[in-house]
């Protein structure tokens, strides 16, 4: 029996898929990729012979009968997502079927959009007296989202907060995340980030909303908010580099 790799694919420049992702990909037999969502120039990386398989319009039972069966066939299986597939990869549900099958697999990190969205932005996410926490997140939509997990409640915190598959109701968005920051507050929404058609709209919270249906983005794109996004609201240096600072490599 060989075994499924669950292979993040990164945000969308083919570049930014890991190396390990990348020799796997090239070694693979089967692969099956989120087709909707992960670069093709991706499946240049497949050997001749690679049987390729889009997943967008399979559902889980399929995805997973041909996952289950063609590793017990001895094939090497790729199963590439986009991003991180630990993050919005509904990666969990596949596992656990492949559990029920006895198919071993294997899970290869990637680089998430929400950091190559950060990257666009030449933002530090976490900036020292400012905010030290990140939460990734999304708003309802289809698919609920616990009450004690609204953007309102999360908002309360004051923290860098990046929302996933959200900027479709920007409006919405903006109305709960007023419950806790101010309307002068940062914000940014990155479109495609690292692909060629990557757009960057920053604003606040206050103005984000126009500016982004005025860019026309309703769909795969992050939305940013929180202090740390515009470094002129920096308040200290980090004591890493302080000279004044010392640690067990510096007196």
């Amino acid at each position: 029996m060989a075994k499924v790799y669950f292979i993040g694919a990164g945000p969308g420049d083919p570049d930014l898929i890991t190396v390990k992702g990348r020799d796997i990909l090239a070694s693979a037999d089967i692969v099956i990729y989120a087709g909707s969502l992960v670069n093709p120039e991706l499946l240049k990386f497949t050997k001749p012979g690679a049987m390729l398989h889009n997943s967008a319009h399979m559902e889980l039972t399929a995805m997973v009968d041909m996952m289950s069966t063609y590793a017990k066939l001895g094939r090497t299986v790729a199963r590439l997502h986009t991003g991180d597939p630990s993050l919005y990869g509904a990666i969990a549900e596949q596992m656990a079927e492949l559990d029920k099958s006895g198919v071993e697999y294997e899970v290869v990190p990637g680089v998430s959009s929400a950091f190559a969205a950060a990257a666009a932005l030449k933002a530090e996410l976490t900036l020292p007296e400012v905010s030290q926490t990140v939460i990734l997140t999304r708003m309802e939509g289809r698919t609920p989202v616990p009450g004690k997990e609204s953007l309102a409640s999360l908002a309360k915190h004051g923290a860098t907060m990046v929302i996933f598959l959200s900027v479709g109701g920007i409006d919405k968005a903006v109305s709960e995340l007023s419950a806790g920051y101010p309307p002068d507050t940062p914000a940014a929404v990155v479109y495609k980030a690292s692909w060629p058609e990557e757009k960057v709209v920053k604003g606040t919270l206050a103005d984000i909303a126009g500016k982004v249906r005025e860019a026309g983005i309703e769909k795969t794109a992050l939305i940013f908010v929180g202090a740390a996004i515009d470094r002129s609201g920096m308040a200290a240096y980090s004591k890493l580099y302080d000279k004044g600072f010392s640690h067990g490599y510096r007196g």
